[in-house]
């Protein structure tokens, strides 16, 4: 997956909006002010692409045992995020599985006002 991939999938996630909060080189994506994706565009400028998606707890420990390219976030908690290492190991296609489990679970956090706001924005 390249850079501008990754980029448009994540903002044709309903609702999204895309920040730099920590500095000029995180690139976050947000849905109703929470981050469900983060990546170093640093690190996709130096071939070594790689995003921290939320994930379900069980899950993420699931998805470390069975890819090597898939650990505890850097920087982020360890029990509900993952850091996932790009066009290595995980085909591009589960890796938009990835982002969509996470988008999902934040946005399933947002309160009913909020998810009725991002789905219905009239």
């Amino acid at each position: 997956m390249n850079l501008e991939t990754y980029y448009e999938y994540c903002l044709s996630k309903k609702g999204t909006t895309e920040h730099f909060p920590f500095d000029k080189d995180t690139l976050v994506f947000k849905v109703g002010g929470k981050m469900f994706a983060l990546s170093s565009l640093i690190q996709w400028e130096k071939g070594e692409p790689k995003v921290n998606l939320k994930c379900n707890p069980e899950y993420a420990q699931e998805l470390r045992a069975q890819y090597g390219d898939i650990v505890p976030a850097y920087h982020m908690s360890k029990v509900h995020w993952n850091t996932i290492a790009i066009n290595r190991e995980v085909p591009d296609k589960f890796l938009s599985q990835l982002i969509d489990h996470s988008y999902e679970l934040v946005f399933k956090s947002l309160t009913k006002k909020n998810q009725n706001e991002i789905l219905d924005p009239r």
